[in-house]
């Protein structure tokens, strides 16, 4: 992965498979190979769930928002990249 970045992301693919960066025991952050910020992992009730994040063009952060904002909240049993790549990218191209 590139050096992370905390910038806006247009519309469209997101550059897979994604990273997962512990911040603590309860908190990853995801970014894209080419090191964008998409969102979070938050360890809630024993469930790791994504929380999407997208930052508008002059750099604040936007919950809830970002290339990902359709899998907010998303829930993921336990902390494996792989997977949590799969199935946040896989979900972008499905109709749901």
């Amino acid at each position: 992965m590139k050096h992370p970045t905390f910038a806006h992301i247009p519309p469209g693919p997101v550059a897979g498979p994604l990273q997962l960066v512990p911040i603590n025991a309860a908190v990853v952050s995801v970014h894209t190979t080419d090191g964008a910020h998409v969102g979070s992992l938050k360890l809630v009730g024993g469930v790791w769930k994504f929380k999407a994040m997208g930052y508008d063009a002059a750099g604040r952060m936007e919950p809830g928002h970002g290339p990902l904002t359709e899998q907010h909240n998303m829930a993921f049993a336990t902390l494996d990249e792989a997977e949590v790549s799969a199935r946040l990218m896989g979900a972008l191209g499905s109709a749901g």
